[in-house]
């Protein structure tokens, strides 16, 4: 098996000490500067002016000794092995899936983790090295080369399709003279679903491969000399686990609907509040009124046609939003193939012509929604909701199924049905100055992060006793600190609120001359570092407006000698 080639890494200088002649150069400004063909071809090289130095990688396999807890017949110790495979074909199916169902219960079962969907986005090019996600997946063997865990790894020079947004870690990592890419990813490729990311076996010596791939983690990340390792969007357990591991703790928020054991759409919507309820009614009277019609197809129903009118669509939307076309053609037709039955396209017709569709995949208990797209010409009031939710939250109910995973963003969602849920990732530094600032900035930007979940919560559409119910009934932790919503007399004084934007209190810090918003986090990783120092804060970051404003305003006092 040929070993992957990576950049050479110069040996970085003291986090507080920068390399001036790095200083102002953004990861994005260098790659702009090259051809995309250069681009392309030294994608996972980094981002380095000029550097084409490489070296060959082939780290060796790691060995782990493993003992059975005393409660089990066969304690016996046992040898396990970890080495790094180039592509997921390396591993054959029945294994990987083996290791993906056993880490869930099978009601949990999740599509996006199986051999098929993975094997899918590298075969087509989708997730491959010339497009910045080189396979470094991670594989457990014992002494009889039975595979009991597997582990989907990435080594990436940038930071898209990942839906838990780094850019600015990278921008502050270049502002002190250091390089943030490469660096390392465990997920699912530009899929924001929730689920396992170590993927173990179900075996007496479980717990202990799991802590023996961790350890091969970070062991990596050493061995290849890059900045971080983060594993996006694990399962609760996991995000619980890898804190006594040393990672960094990140929630965000998505949108999900849950089901009441309904029998219907309309049983679900009385459980609405009645101008909710009227508005969903009005909003789906008016797709037969445009002569639309909807249909649902699923496995053998879903032709090639069908797959390359799609990818039409799909085009149009990363055209129309300056998006990026990550997936290709053939990925489609590719996940029709080998997924089956556990793909679900629903498409909307026009004078028997398809003018939109959005993709859904079953899993074991949730029905989750990826993309959506139409025709360019294609203008159709509330379709987009239709498609996406409604047509959704219908096929939940008769496949019956727990819930529906809309993806990531969208507040409109919430008057839909669908209520915030928190989302996990863990992040790994091998810099530990670094990691300091990373965990301050964290600590801060988890309390805001629940305090919005709380307050949208609160606005949701659902009637008191049901969102009280919801609250009570999230087995999985998915909102966390939360309290129950407040009593009726404190709803009717909702409508008085300010807006969840004011609602969230700026915090303002004595060392800056200007209260520092959460979301400008280079400069919150650069005050961070000053007040390990000691030093006074006087920096005013160019990636905040009104920092930029107030920084413009200063320099034209000093012109005038005031």
């Amino acid at each position: 098996m040929a070993s992957p080639a990576v950049a050479t890494r110069h040996p970085s200088p003291s986090f507080f000490g920068p390399d001036p002649r790095r200083r102002g150069h953004s990861p994005s400004n260098l790659g702009f500067r090259r051809s995309s063909l250069q681009l392309k071809v030294t994608a996972i090289f980094g981002w380095i002016r000029g550097d084409t130095r490489t070296r060959e990688l082939n780290p060796s396999a790691e060995s782990y000794t493993l003992t059975g807890s005393a409660s089990e017949a066969d304690t016996k110790p046992r040898e396990v092995s970890v080495a790094v495979v180039s592509s997921i074909m390396d591993i054959p199916s029945a294994d990987w899936d083996a290791c993906a169902v056993d880490s869930v219960d099978p009601d949990n079962f999740n599509p996006f983790l199986t051999h098929a969907f993975l094997s899918s986005l590298e075969e087509s090019g989708s997730a491959v090295k010339e497009t910045g996600w080189l396979p470094l997946h991670v594989v457990a063997r014992d002494e009889n080369e039975t595979v009991v865990g597997v582990v989907p790894l990435y080594l990436k020079s940038h930071s898209r399709g990942e839906f838990v947004f780094d850019q600015s870690w990278a921008e502050a990592y270049y502002s002190y003279g250091l390089e943030y890419y490469p660096k390392l990813q465990s997920c699912v490729p530009f899929t924001p679903v929730t689920g396992q990311r170590i993927l173990v076996r179900d075996t007496p010596y479980r717990d202990q491969v799991f802590e023996a791939l961790v350890k091969e983690l970070k062991s990596l990340t050493t061995k290849l000399k890059v900045s971080s390792l983060h594993i996006t969007f694990p399962s609760e357990g996991e995000f619980s686990k890898l804190k006594d591991s040393g990672f960094l703790q990140r929630i965000g928020m998505q949108y999900h609907w849950r089901n009441r054991d309904y029998r219907s759409f309309d049983e679900f919507l009385m459980d609405l509040k009645q101008p909710k309820r009227k508005n969903i009614r009005q909003e789906r009277k008016k797709i037969p009124a445009q002569n639309l019609k909807m249909k649902r197809l699923r496995g053998d129903e879903i032709k090639s046609e069908h797959w390359d009118t799609f990818y039409k669509f799909y085009r149009n939307t990363t055209d129309n939003h300056w998006g990026r076309p990550y997936l290709t053609r053939e990925f489609f037709h590719r996940l029709g193939e080998k997924m089956g039955d556990k793909v679900m396209l629903i498409v909307a017709e026009h004078d028997d012509k398809h003018v939109a569709g959005a993709l859904n995949l079953i899993g074991g208990d949730t029905l989750f929604g990826r993309l959506w797209g139409c025709l360019p010409d294609a203008y159709f009031p509330n379709l987009h909701f239709e498609a996406c939710y409604y047509q959704a939250i219908e096929a939940a109910i008769e496949l019956n199924l727990s819930k529906v995973e809309a993806g990531a963003q969208g507040e409109h969602k919430i008057q839909r049905g669908y209520l915030p849920v928190t989302t996990y990732s863990c992040h790994y530094f091998l810099d530990p100055g670094f990691g300091a600032a990373i965990g301050n900035y964290l600590a801060h930007e988890t309390a805001q992060v629940k305090h919005v979940i709380k307050v949208l919560h609160d606005s949701g559409p659902y009637k008191e006793d049901i969102l009280n119910e919801f609250l009570l009934t999230q087995g999985d932790g998915v909102i966390q600190g939360l309290v129950l919503p407040p009593s009726s007399h404190q709803s009717k004084a909702k409508k008085n609120q300010a807006p969840v934007q004011k609602a969230i209190a700026n915090k303002s810090f004595a060392s800056c001359s200007l209260p520092l918003h959460l979301d400008c986090t280079g400069c919150f990783i650069r005050q961070a570092h000053h007040r390990l120092r000691k030093q006074p804060f006087d920096h005013l970051c160019s990636s905040s407006p009104r920092h930029r404003m107030a920084y413009t305003s200063r320099m034209n006092l000093k012109r005038k000698g005031k």
